[in-house]
């Protein structure tokens, strides 16, 4: 194992790469509830 990679079998920059396409999707996943969230309450409020 010369190549320098973690417990999880990647190099650091494969890591890294895969942490950025992991915060985007978080991001993208986040941005749709907190949308459908809004558009339920503007539809139906559970709470005045």
């Amino acid at each position: 194992m010369s190549d320098n990679r973690s417990i999880s079998g990647l190099s650091d920059e494969e890591a890294q790469e895969f942490h950025t396409y992991y915060m985007q999707g978080l991001v993208g996943f986040t941005a749709v509830a907190v949308i459908a969230h809004i558009l339920v309450w503007a539809w139906r409020p559970w709470f005045h």
